[in-house]
């Protein structure tokens, strides 16, 4: 699919009061080089504070900058969704794997949020799965939904259980996993979350379905929502999704040539989510049932 481009706009904080503007560029979005921003320079992609940019500007704190983005021709996705349950106030969505939650990278219109406001121009989601796994997205349809929805969601009045296919046999039937979560350096984008002493706190209960010699179906319970949680907790306890590419047993990166974050290949889905209704109070329960070929067979 070919989309419309998008401009991208951040403005200029204090830190980088003073910076030039083709070396901010290239740190702000470290996927290109240099090289490659002073092009985009050339062909009139970027402008500061409304003007055409010209890469030796000296950056002012409080600037806006822009970068005009071309259309892209984007990856392929999954263009469809299963709609769980749907009133005035929310909607929750089964999203395949494979479909990105939200914009970004590479990925603007294949995404379920567009192909949601297609139908729903209101919704917007709760918080996100990633581009891999597959399961319960929730949308709020209302501010009054959104703000109780955010408050709440990482309490205990919201209930997350996730199914999970991770490598090697689990010598435990329950592992409460505690692992810090915060960056690390990673070669390819400078740096990525996983398990860090000095990380923030997270906590997963783990508990074994089933088992085979070489690996374990776990059912996992959110009580913190840290990025790819479930990812990193389960890696740091010796058993790393089956197929994940970029976390390897420790729960930080692969020593070798690691992927990135939305990569695929491994096994999650986000089967139940238990809550109450924003508005009614009454209580909801949420099932998506796991995708096929989402087995021990592996």
């Amino acid at each position: 699919m070919l989309n419309q481009g998008y401009p991208c706009t951040t403005i200029i904080g204090s830190k980088h009061h003073g910076q030039m503007l083709l070396l901010h560029l290239a740190s702000l979005y470290p996927h290109s080089t240099a090289q490659a921003w002073q092009q985009r320079l050339n062909n009139g992609e970027v402008t500061l504070n409304g003007v055409t940019a010209l890469g030796s500007e000296s950056l002012a704190a409080g600037q806006t900058l822009v970068w005009n983005r071309p259309p892209w021709i984007e990856p392929d996705a999954p263009c469809h969704f299963e709609v769980l349950w749907e009133d005035p106030y929310l909607l929750a969505v089964n999203k395949p794997s494979g479909l990105p939650t939200l914009p970004g990278g590479g990925f603007m219109e294949n995404t379920l949020l567009r192909l949601v406001q297609k139908q729903s121009p209101t919704a917007n989601p709760v918080h996100r799965l990633g581009r891999a796994t597959s399961g319960i997205v929730l949308f709020a349809k209302t501010p009054q939904a959104a703000a109780y929805l955010n408050a709440n969601w990482n309490t205990s009045r919201v209930q997350k259980i996730y199914r999970a296919l991770a490598q090697n046999a689990a010598q435990q039937d329950v592992y409460e996993i505690l692992t810090p979560i915060g960056l690390v350096p990673h070669p390819r984008i400078g740096s990525v979350w996983a398990a860090n002493p000095g990380g923030k706190p997270s906590k997963s209960l783990a508990k074994v379905i089933a088992r085979t010699a070489s690996a374990t179906m776990f059912e996992v319970t959110l009580y913190s929502g840290r990025p790819h949680q479930i990812r990193i907790h389960l890696a740091s306890i010796g058993h790393p999704l089956v197929g994940d590419p970029l976390y390897g047993p420790t729960g930080q990166p692969l020593e070798n040539l690691p992927g990135l974050p939305g990569d695929g290949g491994y096994f999650l889905h986000a089967q139940y989510l238990n809550l109450r209704h924003p508005i009614s109070g009454e209580p909801i329960n949420l099932e998506a049932a796991l995708p096929s070929g989402f087995s021990l067979d592996q």
